[in-house]
C-alpha cells in the first residue's frame, strides 16, 4: 500500500510515525503502514456468498448458502486471539459482509476487544437501517467497491443498477457519519475511467480511495490479459498523482492510495528528485518505514472456512485453520516453508530472480507481489512481471 497523497502531496512526515514509535497499537490508521512491528491486519472473507456476480472476485463468490462458514462464536474466537496477538484491525470482507446478520454483532465484538473494525463491501445493500448500525456499533471505516463509472462497473459487477445503488449506500453511510472511501481495480477495461472517478470524489466529497492494480487470483486469474501494459501502468500512476494533487490544491485533500504495486513507490520517489528533491529524501525515509510488500507479515487473511491465507489474493494456499490451531500459532509457525520465505524472502528472490535480484530498490519494495510471479512463471520467488519500472530506473545491468 502506498500512501500516494502522504508521501506526494505531503500530508506525513516521518516525525509523524515517529512519535507513536511506530508501534501498530498506538499509530492511527493513517499510520498502520509505517509501523515497524507489522502486527497484521487480517481480512476475515467471513462469508462467500454476494448478490453480485463481479468477473474479477478473488472469492468466486456466489448468491447462495455456502456450508463450513464460522460461526459467530469461532468468529468472537478468532478475534479474542487477533486482539491478543495484538492485531490492529478486523477487516470484515466477502463475498458481501453485509449478507451476514451477525455482522454487526462481530464488528461491535472486535471494537469491544480493543481492534478497529472495517468493512470491505460492495455498498449495495447498505440502506439507512444498516448504515445506522454501523455508526452504532463504532465502525472505523466503509470501503465501498466501485470499478468504474455506471456502464463500466455494473458491466464489471454483472447486476444492472449496481453503480446507483453503491452510491446510494455510500450516501446512507455519510448521513450517519461514518467514514467512507472507494476501492477501484484497475485494468484495461476500466483506466479511462479513472478521471472521472476523481471527479467523483469531489462532487460526494469522498474522502478516500485505494487504487488496485490488477491481481491474478480467482477469477481475476483469468483476467491476465485485461492487465495494463508496463507503459499502461506509468501512464495510470502519473495520473493518479496528477489529479490527486490537483485535489489537494483545491483544497480537498483526499486520501489517495495505490495498492499491490510496491513499485509506486520508487516510481514516485524518483518524480520527487526531479521536482522537489527535499521532499524526496522525506519520502525516501517513509518507504523505508512501510518496507515494501506487506503478504505474510503485516498482511493475513482467514476464509469463511477458518483457513489461514497470506493475504486474500492467496486462497490456493493455506497454513492452517483457526479451527484447529489459534491464527497468531499458525502465523509464527517458520516450519512452513511458505511462510518462512514470505517473512523473509530476499534471499530466495536473489536467487532465483532476474530483475529483482538486481534492483537497488529491493529492500523498499521487498520484492513486490509474489502471488504474481507464481501466477505467471510458476515461481514464487521470480520477477514480478507488473513492475514497470525501467533497467535503468531499478539499475539493472545483466544482458
Amino acid at each position: 500500500m502506498i500512501g500516494i497523497s502522504k508521501l506526494y502531496c505531503g500530508t506525513v512526515e516521518p516525525s509523524d510515525a515517529l512519535r507513536y514509535g511506530r508501534e501498530s497499537k498506538r499509530l492511527p490508521s493513517h499510520l498502520l503502514q509505517f509501523s515497524k512491528d507489522k502486527k497484521p491486519v487480517v481480512v476475515w472473507n467471513m462469508t462467500r456468498r454476494c448478490n453480485l456476480k463481479c468477473v474479477h472476485c478473488y472469492a468466486q463468490a456466489k448468491d447462495i448458502e455456502f456450508e463450513n462458514e464460522l460461526s459467530t462464536e469461532e468468529g468472537k474466537a478468532l478475534i479474542d486471539d487477533l486482539a491478543s496477538f495484538g492485531s490492529p484491525v478486523m477487516l470484515f470482507s466477502g463475498g458481501e459482509p453485509t449478507l451476514r446478520k451477525d455482522l454487526p454483532e462481530l464488528a461491535a465484538y472486535a471494537r469491544k476487544k480493543g481492534m478497529r473494525a472495517v468493512i470491505s463491501t460492495n455498498g449495495t445493500l447498505i440502506d439507512r437501517n444498516m448504515a445506522r448500525k454501523l455508526k452504532e456499533v463504532g465502525l472505523s471505516y466503509v470501503g465501498v467497491s466501485l470499478d468504474g463509472m455506471r456502464d463500466t462497473n455494473d458491466k464489471f459487477r454483472g447486476i444492472k443498477g449496481a453503480f446507483n445503488a453503491a452510491l446510494r449506500g455510500i450516501h446512507n453511510c455519510q448521513e450517519e457519519g461514518i467514514k467512507v472511501g472507494l476501492r477501484f481495480t484497475i485494468n484495461k477495461q476500466n483506466v479511462r475511467d479513472i478521471p472521472a472517478i476523481f471527479d467523483l470524489l469531489e462532487e460526494k466529497q469522498i474522502p478516500r480511495i485505494c487504487f488496485y492494480h490488477l491481481v491474478y487470483a480467482g477469477r481475476g486469474s483469468e483476467m491476465i490479459s485485461e492487465d495494463l501494459s508496463l507503459e499502461e501502468s506509468r501512464q495510470a500512476v502519473d495520473l493518479i498523482l496528477e489529479r490527486t494533487r490537483d485535489l489537494h490544491e483545491k483544497g480537498f485533500p483526499a486520501e489517495v492510495l495505490t495498492v499491490d504495486n510496491h513499485c509506486d513507490g520508487p516510481y514516485l520517489y524518483m518524480k520527487l528528485l526531479r521536482e522537489n528533491p527535499e521532499r524526496a529524501a522525506e519520502v525516501f525515509e517513509l518507504l523505508s518505514m512501510n518496507q515494501g510488500n506487506s503478504t505474510g507479515i503485516g498482511i493475513g487473511c482467514v476464509s469463511w472456512d477458518g483457513s489461514v491465507h497470506a493475504d486474500q489474493f492467496w486462497r490456493h494456499y493455506s497454513f492452517g485453520n483457526v479451527r484447529e490451531r489459534p491464527f497468531s500459532e499458525i502465523w509464527n509457525d517458520l516450519n512452513d516453508e511458505l511462510m518462512a520465505g514470505l517473512k523473509n524472502r530476499k534471499p530466495l528472490i536473489k536467487v532465483h530472480g532476474d530483475r529483482c535480484a538486481q534492483c537497488k530498490w529491493l529492500d523498499v519494495c521487498n520484492g513486490n507481489f509474489r502471488v504474481r510471479a507464481e501466477a505467471v512463471y510458476g515461481n514464487v520467488w521470480a520477477d514480478d512481471p507488473a513492475c514497470y519500472l525501467t533497467k535503468e530506473e531499478i539499475g539493472y545491468y545483466k544482458e
